[in-house]
């Protein structure tokens, strides 16, 4: 059984005769009766404890669970995806761009593992690009301290959400850079001792905000 709502549609009225007629009253007013009530029990189901259960909004939520590194300091490289957690109008393509299929106001959030095997503190950016453009402003740094040991990296979680108004078919991209090539986007297998979940390297979601005034 479906759980959206399912609004009535406008009633079809009857025409109403030149002189009056009980019987047309009577028909007028049933017609709107049971508009109004059907209209109303929907719109119960809404304001209740519970009406946001009937609401459907756009939604992605993806991940990675590959390494990432980079070749160069000096240059950009996207973040990548392979997995889809969740998706409702909102979808993963091309291993990279998160793309929507409604216009609105956006909330981008992304969680990256990070890893440090250098010997000296180092710096990551991490920013956000719409539609291959690099977005003015998104940029934010991490810094990583050196590694305890060879071999045995330092670790930080970069984290941060964006708000970006999107038109239908806009994509939007997570890009990053290092001052080392011993910086990576690192994931780790699942644990013993105690039994722990994976880590992936990269977790994000998009959710739909508002629409746009």
């Amino acid at each position: 059984m479906s759980n959206a709502l399912q609004f009535p549609a406008a009633p079809n009225l009857p025409v109403a005769p030149n002189d009056w007629d009980a019987r047309f009253q009577n028909q007028f007013a049933n017609a709107l009766r049971l508009y109004f009530n059907r209209l109303s029990s929907d719109l119960q189901q809404l304001s209740g404890s519970q009406g946001g259960q009937r609401l459907s909004f756009p939604y992605g939520s993806f991940s990675s669970s590959a390494t990432q590194n980079i070749a160069v300091v000096t240059n950009a490289y996207v973040v990548q995806l392979d997995t889809t957690v969740f998706g409702n109008g909102v979808s993963l393509v091309d291993g990279s761009k998160i793309r929507v299929d409604r216009e609105g106001i956006y909330n981008l959030q992304f969680s990256i593992q990070l890893s440090s095997d250098d010997n000296q503190p180092q710096d990551s950016d991490i920013w956000l690009r719409q539609n291959g453009t690099d977005v003015p402003g998104s940029n934010s740094r991490f810094g990583l301290v050196a590694h305890k040991n060879p071999g045995n990296p330092s670790h930080l979680i970069a984290a941060l959400n964006v708000f970006a108004s999107m038109n239908v078919g806009d994509y939007l991209q997570l890009a990053w850079s290092a001052t080392s090539t011993n910086i990576s986007i690192a994931d780790y297998a699942a644990g013993t001792g105690p039994t722990r979940p994976a880590i992936p390297s990269v977790i994000t979601t998009l959710s739909f905000i508002s629409a746009r005034t």
